[in-house]
C-alpha cells in the first residue's frame, strides 16, 4: 500500500517542501491521468495556440531592411497574443482546479481518488474559479506597477484563495477577503515559505529552458562569432518551436507543483488558526474508543 500524506496539519518550511514534492511524485501517474481526462482539450487549446503564437512571433524576426521591418502582419501578430493569452488562462484555471479538486478528493477518500467527483467539481465552480484567477492575477499585477513593495504584501493571501474556494467551499469574494484574514497572523513565515518555494520552481524552469536558449545562440551564429542579421529573418522554424513547447510543457508540470504547494500552504495556515485538523482527529479517536 503507498503511503498516505495528511495534508491538515501544520508544517514548518522545510515539511512543506518536503511534503509538496512526496505528493507529486507518488501520485504523479493518477494526477496527470486526471488532469489531461478533464483539463485535456484545454491543454490542447493551449499548444495549439502556443504553436500559432510562436510561428507568427518567430516569423517577425525580419532584419533584412530591404524587405521592410518587421514583415509581419500587426494584426496576426495581436490575434495570435490574444488567442494565447486566452487559451493560457483557460488551461490554467482548468488544471489548477483539477488538482485542487484531486487533493479534496484525496483527502475525503483517506489516499484515494475519484476521477468522476473530481471532474463535477471541476465542472461546477469553473466559472467561479475563472472570475477568483482573473482577480488574483489583476490584484498582482495592479500592486506591481503601483510599486514593487506592496507585491509583497498582496502575493501572501492571494497565494490561497484558490484553496480556500475549494477546500472551504467559498464564493469567490468571500475566499478573496479570507485570504487576507488568513494569512494575517503568519505572514512573514508565510512569504518566506512563498519566496523559498518559487526561487525552487525558478531554477527549475530556468535550466529546462537553457535548450531553446542555445539554439537561439547557434542560430544567430553568436557562438560563431559572426552575428549575422540577415539570418535572422526568421525564428518560425519547426526546432524552435518544438523546443518552446516542449519547455511549456514542463513549466505546466512545474504549475501543478507550485499548485500542490499552495494547498499544504492552506492547510498549515488553517490548522495554526482552527485547529480544523485536530479536532477532527480528536473526534476520529472518541468515535473510535466508542
Amino acid at each position: 500500500m503507498k503511503s498516505y500524506i495528511e495534508f491538515k496539519q501544520q508544517r514548518e518550511l522545510g515539511a512543506i517542501l518536503t511534503d509538496t514534492f512526496a505528493f507529486f511524485r507518488m501520485e504523479f501517474k493518477p494526477l496527470f491521468k486526471a488532469i489531461f481526462k478533464i483539463a485535456g482539450p484545454y491543454i490542447v487549446f493551449f499548444l495549439v495556440s502556443l504553436v500559432f503564437y510562436v510561428y507568427i512571433v518567430g516569423d517577425s524576426f525580419n532584419f533584412d531592411l530591404s524587405k521592410g521591418f518587421p514583415s509581419t502582419n500587426p494584426m496576426m501578430y495581436l490575434l495570435a497574443m490574444v488567442i494565447y493569452f486566452i487559451a493560457a488562462i483557460l488551461a490554467y484555471t482548468a488544471t489548477t482546479s483539477t488538482v485542487l479538486h484531486y487533493i479534496k478528493s484525496y483527502i475525503k477518500h483517506n489516499g484515494a481518488t475519484d476521477v468522476l467527483e473530481v471532474k463535477q467539481n471541476v465542472k461546477q465552480t469553473f466559472w467561479g474559479f475563472l472570475g477568483l484567477s482573473l482577480l488574483k492575477w489583476l490584484t498582482l499585477f495592479v500592486s506591481m506597477m503601483l510599486c514593487c513593495l506592496p507585491v509583497f504584501y498582496f502575493i501572501v493571501p492571494m497565494a490561497i484563495v484558490l484553496p480556500i474556494l475549494v477546500f472551504r467551499e467559498m464564493n469567490a469574494g468571500d475566499s478573496f477577503g479570507y485570504g487576507f484574514t488568513l494569512t494575517k497572523d503568519e505572514f512573514w513565515i508565510t512569504l518566506a515559505t512563498i519566496i523559498v518555494f518559487y526561487i525552487i520552481i525558478a531554477v527549475a524552469a530556468s535550466i529546462f529552458s537553457v535548450p531553446t536558449v542555445i539554439y537561439t545562440w547557434i542560430k544567430m551564429g553568436i557562438f560563431s562569432g559572426a552575428v549575422d542579421p540577415s539570418n535572422m529573418t526568421s525564428f518560425a522554424d519547426p526546432v524552435y518551436i518544438f523546443l518552446n513547447v516542449l519547455s511549456s510543457l514542463f513549466q505546466y508540470a512545474l504549475n501543478v507543483l507550485v499548485t500542490i504547494g499552495t494547498a499544504f500552504l492552506y492547510f498549515n495556515l488553517n490548522e495554526r488558526k482552527n485547529f480544523t485538523g485536530t479536532m477532527e482527529r480528536i473526534k476520529a479517536i472518541g468515535n473510535t474508543e466508542d
